[in-house]
């Protein structure tokens, strides 16, 4: 039995060129939901960056409004408005393995994120014992719009997430969010009751939670070489 190996005993390799570059797109869902529903218009843009071969730098800039009302019960307590825009920046890393020209992601990541707002008591209600007056509801407080501007609130967010292409250089993706609040300035008069890009925020708790369905096209702005080892190659010959 004759064993014969590569000239040398050295082990071949394979050289391949990775696409580095710039990926955007659009979340699809804020769209969606601003048809949908007449108290919310969104929009959100999201864009990353190939830094490594696992590694993206990530970014999101959106902006959102809407509309609420407060109900104790079946009674209306008092509805207000909060328009604003947001900017999330972080990483994901890839825990994908591809084959070679593949570029989908099972990722996992984290964002700091920064939103700017201002909310608008519409009108409020408050609870009279007499009910004299009010039999069926809370008496009118006012119904004169009190603006709150200036505010604004920072949150850490835990990502989730995957993408898929489609088409070449298209994809589809979706992503989770775990987020807690870091700061959150207050007008002393109405609580922040709803931030653009955190979503509702509970009295007592600081936790949230988000979620996008992406659309993005990637453009390839320049390849590094990787070359990857070859298993030493063996023949048996049978004599």
């Amino acid at each position: 039995m004759v064993l014969a190996q590569n000239e040398g005993g050295q082990k071949d390799t394979i050289t391949r060129k990775y696409s580095y570059g710039l990926r955007v797109g659009i979340d699809l869902s804020r769209p969606v939901l601003s048809f949908l529903k007449d108290n919310y218009t969104g929009l959100e843009l999201v864009g990353d960056f190939r830094l490594t071969e696992r590694w993206w730098l990530a970014a999101e800039l959106g902006n959102e409004e809407r509309q609420q009302e407060e109900m104790t019960g079946a009674l209306p307590l008092y509805s207000y408005t909060v328009s604003g825009s947001y900017l999330k920046v972080g990483a994901d890393h890839n825990t994908y393995t591809n084959w070679f020209g593949m570029r989908n992601q099972i990722h996992i990541g984290g964002r700091y994120a920064f939103s700017s707002f201002s909310q608008t008591l519409e009108n409020f209600r408050f609870f009279d014992s007499n009910r004299f007056f009010s039999p069926d509801e809370f008496v009118l407080g006012s119904d004169e719009a009190q603006e709150f501007s200036g505010l604004n609130a920072s949150w850490l967010e835990f990502v989730v997430g995957m993408k898929a292409e489609i088409f070449k250089n298209m994809y589809v993706g979706i992503s989770a969010r775990l987020a807690h609040l870091v700061t959150n300035t207050e007008d002393d008069n109405f609580r922040n009751l709803w931030i653009p890009g955190f979503n509702r925020v509970t009295e007592g708790a600081k936790w949230g939670v988000g979620y996008n369905y992406t659309l993005s096209y990637f453009l390839p702005l320049y390849k590094k070489v990787k070359k990857k080892k070859k298993k030493e190659q063996e023949v048996e010959t049978l004599e």
